[in-house]
């Protein structure tokens, strides 16, 4: 199956702007997220400048930034400032803070005072039953099940996204993410499970020219970069 054939969306995940620029004229990629630790990886000191530098230059395609605060009041207002910044912005909301308090009543007033929000960090059905029952149709939701990191654990995170669509069936509003890839088999599986985004990192994109590539043709690849690189470094045994 190829990229074109998938009706899953892929959002690239990042915060180098000049990567996500290259991203956007190429035309893959459907949407982009962002959060604080990207951010923090990518040296991005002005969250403002960085945000809205971006929003000049995307303005047709959704754009997930995250609040940063730890109490729900505070989250409120950077909820609402982060909003205005474009009509295309979707505000990241964790599903906890950090004292594990639920962000399901903020969600509630943000979503019924029309926001397009971004719900983080989820990882239980149970988190996704609670979402959407605090959420308004005048409000577009995209749900981020953190997938990846379910499969840290040694679960097998299939199961959860189909219990997540389950759930989210029949809300026109509110989109099931993919969140928190590892590999590129992950954008199959996540299209398998009827999601309907998948968050994608750059280094995972730069992978996609390997599909459906020929397995034999790839191992022959691989043998090649393992003596390259044993002759560049110069190993000698005999």
């Amino acid at each position: 199956m190829l990229l074109k054939d998938l009706r899953i969306k892929i959002f690239a995940d990042g915060a180098n702007e000049e990567e996500i620029i290259q991203l956007y004229k190429g035309g893959l990629v459907k949407g982009f997220t962002t959060n604080p630790t990207l951010m923090k990886k990518d040296g991005v000191k002005d969250y403002e400048k960085f945000a809205r530098s971006l929003l000049e230059k995307i303005t047709d395609l959704p754009i997930s930034f995250e609040v940063f605060s730890d109490d729900f009041e505070t989250m409120e207002k950077q909820a609402k400032k982060i909003q205005s910044w474009g009509k295309n912005v979707f505000v990241k909301i964790p599903i906890t803070n950090t004292q594990k308090e639920s962000s399901v009543s903020l969600i509630n007033k943000l979503s019924n005072e029309g926001l397009n929000l971004n719900i983080t960090a989820i990882l239980t059905t149970q988190q996704v039953s609670e979402v959407i029952q605090n959420i308004y149709e005048s409000s577009n939701t995209i749900i981020s099940v953190f997938a990846g990191r379910i499969a840290d654990t040694g679960r097998d995170p299939i199961p959860y996204m189909k219990k997540a669509k389950e759930l989210i069936s029949g809300l026109r509003n509110v989109n099931l993410l993919w969140a928190s890839s590892r590999e590129l088999l992950n954008i199959f599986q996540a299209e398998e499970c009827g999601c309907d985004i998948i968050t994608v990192t750059n280094d995972i994109l730069k992978k996609i020219h390997l599909i459906n590539k020929d397995l034999e043709e790839l191992s022959l690849d691989t043998v090649k970069m393992f003596y390259n690189d044993g002759k560049a470094v110069g190993f000698k045994i005999l």
